[in-house]
């Protein structure tokens, strides 16, 4: 007959005490992140849309199209005419349209 022999396997107890201390830190690291992030105000939504500058990708006359953080928006000026290339602020938000007055320039 056959006579199969065994294998042991010996993990150093210095390993397991690495890898257990790497473990515990990762979740208390996880545990801390989490805590933080919901502590955190959400800063998304139309509320956080007023008083941001959005660039006029399609010109306002009064209504046109303008652009702010990868996305495109129906918008109406509140001052009249606005070109292409422009910069405009947001006031106010109702439903799905934006309210711009043309950014003021400084200088």
């Amino acid at each position: 007959m056959f006579q199969i022999e065994s294998i042991r396997f010996v993990i150093e107890p210095w390993a397991i005490a690495v890898i257990v201390v790497i473990a515990v830190a990762f979740i208390a690291f996880a545990i801390y992140w989490g805590i933080q992030a919901h502590k955190r105000q959400v800063a998304a939504g139309r509320e956080e849309l007023v008083g941001r500058t959005a660039v006029v990708q399609q010109g306002l006359n009064p209504k046109g199209i303008v652009f702010i953080e990868g996305e495109r928006w129906a918008a109406v000026s509140e001052e009249g005419r606005v070109k292409t290339g422009e910069e405009v602020v947001i006031t106010r938000v109702e439903g799905l349209m934006l309210y711009v007055v043309r950014k003021q320039q400084r200088g």
